[in-house]
């Protein structure tokens, strides 16, 4: 059969080589390459979400609330009374037949975005940080960028780009991270692009089936780094502007570090290699005598030639309905309540008590005050930049930049984003996963710290 295959790459013509080549090429130009506009260096897709975000400036938390508010209703109709409209309906019984959970979170998302938007209520839902963050500053950015996304993605997904990918990377994501060569493309998009879209990517790739559990597991709580863009910004309130290199150099070590070591632990390690759907598993398995390079080109434009347009479509909006209804809910549930306990309780500060001696160990100024901003990231990524600010040591301010980075499990963004995507990762996953990237994770950043410092 592979050898058959290999004979008929001679039969291609330009225009399907084409079809492979062009919208491969928009998908990465959109999605991988960093570009910069008036200072702002992000990827285009980001830049888009950001156009929307100006053009439709201060309706979007109203229209977000609009959108939260219909699913929660939807929902709970759906779910009490069976409808057969809807329950015949694959992707509507998808999307609007949840679990109790998710509908009780649902309906907590509503009753959060609710209060925030008209300020009712208690002020601990509502405030500028709880509720009124995440309304104002987060969902908006979401529902951006799931627009031109969910759209987009299948430039990325349908046109044989991961196929290449598989070819040419499986050699060194099998052994390196216990990934499939086609996750290289998540991780890139999501280490220089914007972490929600790697999460989108790889949900996207798990639902189809070309992804393990475990496998999906890892991609998500693993590379789904935050943008560059968002690097500069935490850089900027710390005022650590100066050093950006060795700043995104600490990052991408700590990263990588982590990425090496996590998926052989628990619980990474013991998520079920087993698929939610069946495609050719095949597809990174080179013949003899072949390059990468040929066979991964001959199943791309082999995919490309299958492609339907008008399912292409459909499918990007479907995408775009699937993520606003039921991801926008889930993190406004989770992200409020996760800020509320941040901001009201001591928790996180009690929490980070046990991290002062490991950092008058490891010769941190300051450490009793960095030791507030160790675990606070589990519920927003900019926290740990807030309370960091005020202390006087570059250094110290360096190590809680960084670590707020690399510990990637937020629960205000990817943390809520991963628990409402069909991704196999549970809340104490979560918890876990955050825990060891923070270990994991510091050494490296204190190391580097004494050096730059």
């Amino acid at each position: 059969m592979l050898k058959k295959e290999v004979e008929q790459r001679n039969t291609y013509k330009t225009i399907d080589y084409l079809q492979f080549i062009i919208p491969s090429l928009l998908g990465i130009l959109l999605f991988v390459i960093p570009i910069s506009i008036n200072g702002e260096i992000s990827v285009t897709v980001a830049l888009l979400a950001n156009f929307i975000q100006t053009l439709l400036g201060e309706t979007l938390p109203y229209i977000a609330t609009f959108i939260i508010f219909f699913t929660a209703v939807v929902s709970l109709y759906t779910k009490v009374f069976q409808p057969k409209k809807m329950i015949n309906q694959p992707f509507l019984n998808k999307l609007f037949n949840v679990s109790w959970i998710w509908q009780i979170t649902r309906v907590l998302g509503m009753i959060f975005s609710v209060s925030a938007l008209f300020r009712i209520g208690p002020s601990a839902v509502w405030s500028e940080n709880t509720g009124g963050l995440l309304l104002y500053d987060l969902i908006p950015v979401l529902f951006s960028v799931f627009l031109f996304a969910g759209i987009l993605l299948p430039l990325l997904l349908d046109f044989g780009l991961l196929e290449l990918c598989g070819a040419l990377f499986t050699k060194v994501m099998r052994p390196l991270f216990t990934l499939p060569g086609r996750s290289s493309i998540d991780c890139l998009a999501s280490w220089l692009g914007d972490g929600t879209i790697g999460v989108l990517l790889t949900n996207k790739q798990y639902e189809d089936g070309y992804y393990t559990k475990r496998e999906a597991a890892v991609i998500g709580t693993t590379f789904s780094v935050v943008s560059i863009t968002f690097t500069i910004v935490i850089m900027s309130y710390l005022e650590l502007e100066a050093y950006f290199g060795s700043f995104y150099l600490t990052i991408v070590l700590a990263g990588i570090a982590c990425a090496l070591i996590s998926p052989r632990i628990p619980p990474l390690s013991r998520k079920s290699n087993t698929y939610i759907g069946e495609v050719d598993k095949e597809d990174e398995l080179i013949p003899p005598g072949v390059s990468s390079f040929k066979w991964g080109v001959n199943r791309a434009v082999q995919e490309a030639k299958k492609v339907n347009y008008s399912n292409v479509i459909k499918g990007g909006v479907e995408n775009v309905v699937d993520m606003w209804l039921g991801v926008l809910p889930i993190v406004m549930a989770i992200g409020t309540l996760a800020l509320i306990i941040a901001e009201y309780t001591p928790l996180f500060s009690i929490l980070g008590t046990p991290f002062i001696p490991l950092l008058e160990m490891m010769q941190i100024p300051e450490a009793a005050e960095a030791s507030q901003t160790m675990v606070i990231g589990f519920a927003d990524m900019f926290l740990p930049a807030i309370i960091g600010s005020g202390i006087e040591s570059e250094m110290t301010r360096f190590v809680i930049g960084c670590l707020s980075i690399t510990q990637l499990i937020y629960m205000s963004e990817v943390g809520g984003l991963l628990l409402g995507s069909k991704l196999p990762v549970s809340f104490l996953d979560l918890v876990i996963i955050f825990l060891q990237r923070t270990i994991i994770s510091l050494p490296i950043i204190v190391l580097m710290a004494h050096i730059v410092f």
